[in-house]
């Protein structure tokens, strides 16, 4: 993997959390009924800096859980689909909330829509937000993220690689690498 360039630093990184916190405290008249959900692995520790956030704007943050959406992937064949004991954790009821999913790069699209079909498995929101720190486009289904730190026009030869102090114990930063 070679890296092309750096596209976000640890200040962009920061700036895009708190500017995606203020557009959804905007968006939703505050944090009532609202609930951040990250998806495995780097969308829980965004979704975590993003409540910070919010809670330094509002006073209060909103309840945050996680989902591990590897047993509806589309790309593993249906024996290897068992569910993941540890892997999804939401507290807060789903059922009649505004879910806001986080997750840190949105491509294809798949993601998502088998994060948004575990959250129906654990009931129904009223409705689903997307927020993700980066967008590079080539989506294969009809998603589009609602909040977005950053959009990366990319080839399908690239690769966006987020780097987070909490996952990977590096600074934080997003790069474009080939290869």
């Amino acid at each position: 993997m070679q890296v092309k360039r750096k596209i976000m630093d640890a200040q962009a990184v920061r700036r895009a959390l708190m500017r995606i916190a203020h557009e959804i405290l905007e968006r939703n008249k505050g944090i009532d009924g609202l609930v951040l959900v990250g998806i495995r692995t780097r969308g829980v520790p965004l979704a975590q800096r993003i409540a910070k956030n919010i809670g330094l704007i509002e006073g209060k943050e909103p309840p945050i859980g996680f989902i591990d959406i590897t047993p509806y992937r589309d790309d593993l064949d249906l024996s290897a689909r068992q569910p993941q004991g540890d892997g999804t954790k939401v507290e807060a009821a789903i059922t009649g909330s505004k879910i806001v999913l986080v997750d840190d790069v949105l491509y294809t699209g798949r993601t998502i829509r088998a994060a948004m079909d575990a959250l129906m498995d654990l009931g129904r929101p009223r409705s689903i937000q997307l927020a993700v720190l980066v967008d590079r486009g080539h989506r294969e289904l009809p998603i589009r993220a609602d909040y977005v730190g950053k959009n990366v026009p990319t080839s399908r030869k690239e690769s966006i690689a987020v780097k987070l102090e909490e996952v990977d114990g590096k600074e934080d930063q997003v790069l474009i690498t080939e290869g």
